[in-house]
């Protein structure tokens, strides 16, 4: 494989690239570099909604057409919205890439937002946030979310609210896409058996005569509300737990020990809390700990399911964890396996065009630089165990932890008391 490529155009499109040679597919990623973070509470899951009605017809294909442009080149044409950005992608045989851009491109540049087709996704997307309230372990992540950035676009749910999305409009959205889909919040990054040049033929073609956004986008760091939530829902069978803490940012130079840490907690079956929730005690069938990095901040959560009357054990256990990582240095063995894990998973998901196209797009966006997987696997053998006792003590602290949970606590209540570590 070769380094990757980069090419500016004068209104700030970026287009990256990586070529693998050996492959025969292309991975193709148009980003937007905006997502629900950047929304007004008015305006609430209005990125998510436009994702879905691009889909629906351009000024150049039906929603029937786009689906056939795709299908009858043997690809697969997928697209999601996060917190910070929005992607379009596809993935197809190198011959077919000017097909399969020429599509991304008109879904980004040409949408028609026709009002039958707004009022029919309206129900869709309303019928999507309830599938959210119908699923516990989705549930509990958005309420503990909106909690802990309270008073913060980056703790609103992605998807909006079904009052939000009832008051999108055609002009509502031509206003927003015109002003945030222009080409300096734009990046195209394709990986796979390609040519560098080609691609940045096409993104000439198609978008050198965009005039750049003016817009200056909403930069308010959030503050975290480390709250106690508990949402009573008798119907559930389990309890779902979401316990969290702080983390740094996906750009801090220190977030490589923030990865072991989440690793050797909960990021496996030989994780801490696997091992000894699950295995020991038998106390849930899930439970895990991720992270969480946006642009100027991050958060490390835990999630459980578990019978009510095993909550306050649960809890008890994950603090547990958080108090011996404070107090004694992880076993070199451990750091050892955690890295291995790390690497391991780092080097397999890397093996597809279309993981490699996902973090190309992600470290322009994050640093504007490329790190090569030998440079991040030197930052991952460089941590040390009193890096990792490090961040435990700083973010493992009952002042900065929140708690949600969900599901029929038959009147139990909790106190702060419960998270002492």
């Amino acid at each position: 494989m070769e380094n990757p490529q980069r090419t500016i155009l004068p209104n700030g499109l970026v287009t990256v690239t990586e070529n693998m040679p050996e492959m025969r597919s292309v991975s193709l990623g148009l980003w937007i570099r905006v997502g629900s973070r950047h929304e007004t509470s008015q305006l609430n899951g209005i990125s998510h909604f436009i994702e879905h009605m691009v889909f629906k017809g351009t000024e150049r294909r039906s929603a029937e057409t786009i689906a056939r442009s795709v299908d009858s080149i043997g690809g697969h044409l997928d697209a999601f919205t996060a917190k910070e950005f929005i992607c379009f992608s596809t993935k197809v045989l190198d011959k077919h890439l000017p097909v399969a851009f020429d599509v991304l491109a008109d879904l980004v540049q040409n949408p028609t937002f026709q009002e039958e087709d707004i009022s029919r996704e309206r129900k869709v997307v309303q019928e999507e946030i309830k599938m959210i309230e119908d699923t516990p372990d989705d549930l509990v992540y958005e309420i503990f979310t909106q909690k802990y950035w309270r008073n913060h676009s980056l703790g609103r749910p992605i998807l909006g609210t079904q009052q939000t999305v009832k008051q999108f409009t055609q002009p509502m959205l031509f206003d927003y896409f015109g002003s945030h889909y222009a080409p300096n919040r734009l990046l195209v990054a394709a990986a796979g058996h390609l040519e560098h040049a080609r691609v940045v033929d096409l993104v000439s073609r198609y978008f050198s005569d965009r005039k750049p956004s003016k817009l200056v986008l909403n930069g308010k760091r959030p503050v975290p509300f480390p709250k106690i939530t508990q949402r009573n829902k008798k119907d559930l069978e389990q309890v779902h737990i979401c316990l969290g803490a702080p983390a740094y940012a996906a750009t801090d130079k220190r977030r490589y020990a923030c990865y072991i840490l989440n690793t050797i907690l909960g990021g496996g079956m030989s994780s801490r809390l696997f091992q000894n929730v699950r295995e020991r005690h038998g106390l849930a069938y899930a439970i895990f700990s991720s992270l969480n990095g946006y642009r100027d901040t991050g958060n490390l959560s835990i999630y459980a399911g578990t019978a009510p009357q095993n909550v306050r054990q649960v809890i008890r256990l994950v603090v547990q964890e958080f108090a011996e990582l404070k107090k004694n240095p992880v076993t070199a063995e451990e750091m050892k396996r955690s890295k291995e894990h790390l690497k391991g998973s780092l080097m397999l998901s890397l093996e597809s065009t279309s993981s490699r196209v996902s973090n190309l797009a992600q470290q322009e966006m994050f640093f504007g630089r490329f790190s090569t997987l030998d440079e991040v696997i030197r930052r991952i053998d460089r941590v040390t165990a009193d890096e990792v006792q490090e961040v435990a003590r700083e973010f493992f602290q009952p002042e900065k932890l929140a708690l949600t949970v969900l599901g029929p606590m038959n009147g139990t209540r909790l106190q702060r008391s419960i998270l002492s570590c």
